[in-house]
């Protein structure tokens, strides 16, 4: 146990040492948990229900359902469901986003069956609309990179473009995809999975 103990203590003394070059400064943990508060709900927008309807230049138009909840310690969890004309589903990717305030960033990961944890990203606010660049289809033989903008955003719907990128960011085709996307349900909670200790 006590070999254990002094595992877990140089783990975070290694963390600690390598999250400060992250925040570009020295800040204490009053600054750092201001950050998270101030922070936190920036994709509170994004909670509950919602149908969209898109138009990709690669895959022409489609619609689709996409929900959003808030787990119990804060991070957003969502999946984005494409369905066909019978409501069958034709593709589906779950995101887990999370803020950072040591960074003071969103991070993002998308889940694929099979593929891993391997679509990961990062988000800022700028001024009224949600900005993030995320990799896609890492482990496919054609990986791209998506500059997203979450802007137009009102209760009851918002819009969201992407330009993308399929040679590492050196060219970009301007709006490859767009979304608008129209609210069907409130916003929802996740509670705890795992409830109080009991002895």
């Amino acid at each position: 146990m006590r070999r254990a103990h002094f595992s877990w203590v140089g783990a975070l003394v290694a963390a600690t040492t390598l999250i400060r070059p992250l925040a570009g400064q020295e800040r204490g943990p009053e600054q750092i948990e201001a950050s998270y508060q101030a922070h936190q709900g920036e994709f509170d927008y994004l909670l509950g229900d919602w149908t969209f309807t898109a138009q990709s230049r690669e895959w022409g138009a489609f619609d689709g359902r996409w929900s959003a909840v808030r787990l119990a310690e804060g991070q957003i969890l969502d999946e984005w469901r494409i369905v066909g004309d019978s409501g069958e589903t034709t593709y589906v990717t779950t995101t887990l986003r999370a803020y950072n305030a040591v960074a003071e960033r969103w991070e993002l990961v998308g889940m694929d069956a099979g593929n891993g944890l391997q679509d990961v990203g990062t988000g800022r606010k700028v001024g009224t609309e949600m900005h993030i660049e995320q990799k896609f289809g890492v482990v496919s033989a054609n990986p791209t990179v998506m500059r997203i903008r979450y802007y137009d955003i009102q209760p009851d719907r918002f819009s969201w473009a992407a330009d993308r990128s399929a040679d590492g960011g050196a060219t970009w085709e301007r709006d490859s995809l767009r979304i608008e996307a129209r609210r069907i349900g409130p916003a929802r909670r996740m509670g705890a999975l795992t409830g109080p200790a009991r002895r």
